[in-house]
């Protein structure tokens, strides 16, 4: 079934905008150098990869988002042909709580919104004092 997919197939949503069906994931063992997001990030742009995911969980959406805006900046891409999607933790799933971290992933990404904001995991954690 994987056999011929391609990092720039699509497939178009109810809405009307499309989202490519494969994404890069940017997720890395703690012991992985941040600046590595953002060099594999880049590397995943310029070989075609159109969704990139992240997270706040994953600790490096400043380095995937100074990636993105580079290859924005060099004109390998526009954010338009980006889709790029991030998630929110469970500490975070509280109503009030959830457009600040959003905001707070828009502002270490340094892009000015998400195509996808997904809740991480299915389940809220207890937030202690």
């Amino acid at each position: 079934a994987m056999a011929g997919l391609s990092p720039r197939q699509s497939v178009k949503l109810n809405d009307g905008h499309s989202m490519p069906v494969l994404g890069f994931g940017t997720h890395a063992s703690e012991d992985t150098p941040k600046s590595k997001a953002r060099e594999a990030t880049a590397v995943a742009i310029e070989v075609g990869f159109r969704h990139i995911d992240s997270a706040y969980f994953y600790q490096n959406e400043e380095e995937v988002g100074a990636a993105i805006r580079e290859k924005i900046a060099d004109g390998s891409v526009k954010r338009e042909d980006i889709f790029y999607t991030t998630k929110v933790w469970g500490t975070c799933f509280r109503p009030e709580l959830v457009r600040p971290a959003l905001e707070s992933s828009l502002q270490k990404l340094g892009l000015a919104h998400v195509d996808l904001f997904l809740m991480h995991v299915p389940f809220a954690f207890k937030v202690s004092s």
